[in-house]
């Protein structure tokens, strides 16, 4: 149980990191300066038993005790689930060095799945970060073949949207949108490189059910959300990585 704990301890520790690069990433900001946390709003240097993961959180009330500014609760919910996906991956295999590259490559996909929830789009060096971590990890040749799997699917399901759905509602906007993001395709090869075909495939599968659950809460609330896929497809990844679920064993 202790060793749970402690990799809960540290997964909570580099959540806060994963925190800093979810912010600074997109926006272009250095890694390195302002080397500590700063306040959103004030920009306050924050303290370091103030920016003690959860608690420090839980202890301000979600506020900067600068500026009294709302702290987004993003932050503690990445640290958990930074720890509660490092206990998982601990748990599933023996601490090596796979196991270490599996970690950081699911705390890349993090990164990824919660800059794309913000931004609908993800920097492309993260995507190559994940893909070299499962050329090293996986299995190369079915990382491809999952890539090349999204993207035909992409360009079939793209022309049905901008020709064929188009014409028939003619709705212009229609005719530039496209199916699939460009950063899914190389999620895609991670989930065939880590899973295999088969219990690839019911990653997938899991994914795009997930995926639904905010499309339907959309069609009641009558509004129109655009749903990140990079999120969805790395829970799928992890839930069937750890649990083995297999589509295929449902029909046999």
């Amino acid at each position: 149980m202790g060793i749970y704990l402690i990799a809960f301890a540290v997964g909570l520790i580099f959540g806060s990191f994963l925190n800093m690069l979810i912010h600074r990433l997109p926006l272009g900001v250095s890694l390195f300066d302002p080397i500590g946390s700063e306040c959103p709003h004030c920009h306050y240097q924050i303290k370091w038993y103030e920016n003690i993961p959860v608690i420090s959180y839980l202890f301000l009330k979600g506020k900067c005790s600068s500026c009294s500014g709302q702290i987004s609760i993003v932050y503690p919910i990445v640290e958990l689930i930074t720890g509660v996906v490092t206990v998982l991956l601990y748990q599933h295999q023996w601490f090596d060095v796979d196991l270490i590259l599996t970690i950081v490559l699911f705390y890349t996909l993090i990164v990824l799945s919660f800059i794309d929830f913000k931004y609908k789009a993800v920097p492309d060096y993260l995507l190559i970060i994940v893909l070299l971590l499962t050329l090293i990890v996986g299995d190369w040749k079915n990382t491809l073949i999952f890539m090349g799997g999204f993207v035909l699917l992409e360009l079939i399901l793209t022309f049905y949207i901008q020709t064929i759905k188009a014409k028939i509602t003619k709705n212009k906007e229609l005719e530039n949108q496209r199916a699939l993001g460009e950063g899914d395709m190389p999620i895609a090869g991670v989930i065939g490189g880590l899973l295999g075909v088969h219990l690839g495939i019911s990653a997938i599968f899991l994914a795009t059910i997930l995926a639904l659950i905010p499309a339907i809460y959309g069609l009641i609330v009558k509004k129109e959300i655009e749903t990140p896929f990079i999120p969805f497809l790395s829970l799928g990844l992890l839930i069937t990585l750890i649990t083995g679920f297999n589509l295929f064993t449902l029909f046999i």
